[in-house]
């Protein structure tokens, strides 16, 4: 078992319920975590646009989730673990330190979602980065 990629299935699980919550509650929680205000004014008008893009989200992390812990030993062996969770990682960094870029110029969002989101994803990757580096020659 891997500590690192049991964290970070946990977080990758976490931050799915989180956009379903998105979903559920619509544009407060929308604007509460950032997603800007054109996703929740399309939530309040009812629109599906919001409610897809967040659902591939929720898809999407609950891959991801799955793959952690996988690799971690908790659920039996999913495909290509090397790969997926190498770009795993790799997305997650690159979107942490991207988005960092952008707190000057935040493009519908505020400075401080661009800020969070990105010490977030920054942390998600490291701790992906680490379990997946313990566990490199097993995968």
């Amino acid at each position: 078992m891997n500590v690192f990629l049991i964290v970070a299935g946990v977080l990758n699980t976490f931050v799915a319920l989180l956009h379903l919550g998105c979903i559920y509650f619509g544009a407060p929680w929308y604007r509460f975590f950032g997603a800007g205000e054109q996703m929740a004014t399309l939530a309040e008008q009812g629109s599906l646009r919001p409610t897809v893009i967040t659902s591939i989200i929720v898809i999407l992390l609950s891959i991801w989730s799955l793959y952690a812990f996988s690799a971690a030993g908790v659920i039996s062996r999913l495909p290509f673990l090397r790969l997926v969770l190498s770009l795993i990682t790799l997305i997650y960094l690159i979107r942490g330190i991207a988005g960092l870029f952008l707190i000057s110029s935040p493009m519908g969002r505020t400075p401080e979602f661009w800020l969070w989101s990105s010490i977030i994803c920054l942390l998600f990757g490291i701790i992906h980065f680490i379990g997946v580096k313990q566990l490199w020659t097993s995968l």
